[in-house]
């Protein structure tokens, strides 16, 4: 009877456990880790809203981790992603709070990716919005990699050089046109 019982205490320990560890941290944790680590590298918290699903989330991440323009990234921002947008299935991979986040900065009907570069201090100081008030997602198309390095101009110190790099990466993810 003992052993019964201490089995299932140790198996719902292991189960509470595994839970715990699936669930996403808040989109409050993340950020406060964010700029807390920001804080003391001297950087500025670049935040992604994506999805499993997403394409076009997977070419950005592409992009900014290319070996062309990673060490800029690096060097320059601490990055995080904040899950939105999942599928029923897969809701539970959300971070709790991150689609009131999303709503609060992102056009309405943005879509994602949807970025915000934040100061260590958490004052927004770029984003994906677009002077024509649409989201810049994942840049591909001319007017969308200017945006975003316009924005990375306003958030560190970039390089012609280092433009350039930025520039080209991103131009290819632009589908092509047959």
């Amino acid at each position: 009877m003992i052993k019964n019982l201490l089995l299932f205490i140790f198996i719902s320990l292991i189960g509470v456990n595994a839970f715990a560890q699936q669930t996403p941290a808040s989109a409050n944790d993340v950020l406060e880790k964010a700029f807390s680590k920001a804080n003391a590298e001297k950087k500025n918290v670049f935040i992604i809203f994506h999805a499993s699903w997403c394409g076009w989330c997977r070419k950005m991440d592409a992009a900014m981790n290319d070996e062309s323009c990673k060490k800029f990234f690096d060097d320059n921002y601490v990055i995080e992603h904040l899950t939105i947008l999942e599928a029923k299935d897969k809701k539970h991979l959300e971070n709790p709070g991150a689609e009131d986040l999303y709503k609060k900065h992102a056009p309405a009907k943005s879509g994602i990716p949807f970025w915000i570069i934040f100061n260590a201090n958490g004052d927004v100081i770029g984003d994906a919005k677009m002077p024509d008030g649409n989201n810049s997602g994942c840049p591909a198309a001319v007017k969308e990699v200017e945006h975003f390095i316009n924005m990375l101009k306003k958030s560190s110190k970039i390089d012609e050089k280092t433009i350039t790099a930025v520039f080209e990466r991103f131009r290819k993810n632009e589908p092509v046109k047959r």
